[in-house]
């Protein structure tokens, strides 16, 4: 399993062995019942379904019959949140199954995905940091404009992509390559250096990044070369 579901608690510091102040956002991973298993037999692919935050019989109103029945044949209660994880092969794993934060275990990065908070209709100077036009020498109610927009009569046209003020925020976005600090197995929280994307107490997604590991498992099993002698063996010296 590379990754689980939970939600954002907050952001707090934790310090370092030498007195190194890091700021970390604290998630609660967990625990997280596997809900459905599909196989490349049955279903031309792998996966796993998980789920978070069970509902109780009060929140009968946002239990569907279709959700139900679904979380009834894994026999287990229905979630509020559920997330598919896709393999490259057929998993061990069997509906019921508990997966908790211990599956973090031994990474060294992993990727968040969140929906970031809305901050409604913006300009272009918040939404893309568009510098603005002067203040002075007898500007006039034209100082956090965009500019012009359009072209001459060829094309005539607005090109696709153009940057103009609109919505900004409440999107999905993953944050990539962050740094895990600690987990707490017992408590199902997870310490990640640095932001994570939506408001507190939104749903996250979080996974193992591979890329980065990769990365850190290469310069762990590399030796060092002194250039000058490098230099001189291939010169034949």
């Amino acid at each position: 399993m590379n990754g689980l579901i939970g939600k954002k608690v907050g952001m707090t510091q934790i310090f370092a062995e030498n007195g190194d102040e890091i700021p970390v956002t604290v998630l609660e991973l967990g625990p997280c019942p596997v809900v459905q298993v599909k196989t490349t037999a049955k279903d031309k692919y792998a996966s796993v379904q998980i789920g978070f935050e069970p509902l109780e019989p009060k929140d009968k109103k946002k239990i569907s019959k279709p959700l139900q029945g679904h979380c009834e044949k894994a026999g287990v209660k229905p979630h509020r949140y559920l997330k598919e994880f896709r393999f490259e092969q057929d998993t061990e794993m069997k509906a019921g199954d508990v997966v908790t934060s211990s599956v973090l275990g031994g990474a060294h990065f992993v990727n968040v995905t969140a929906v970031s908070k809305g901050k409604g209709f913006a300009g272009v100077v918040k939404k893309f940091g568009f510098k603005g036009s002067p203040a002075s020498r007898g500007s006039h109610e034209f100082f956090r404009h965009g500019g012009s927009i359009g072209m001459r009569e060829f094309p005539g046209r607005i090109a696709p992509g153009k940057k103009m003020p609109g919505h900004l925020g409440n999107e999905k976005v993953t944050t990539l390559n962050l740094e895990l600090v600690k987990i707490f197995p017992e408590k199902n929280l997870v310490l990640v250096k640095g932001s994570v994307p939506g408001a507190t107490g939104s749903f996250v997604t979080v996974e193992r990044s591979d890329r980065k590991e990769k990365k850190v498992q290469k310069q762990e099993g590399a030796k060092f070369v002194n250039p000058l002698k490098a230099s001189k063996k291939k010169s034949g010296k």
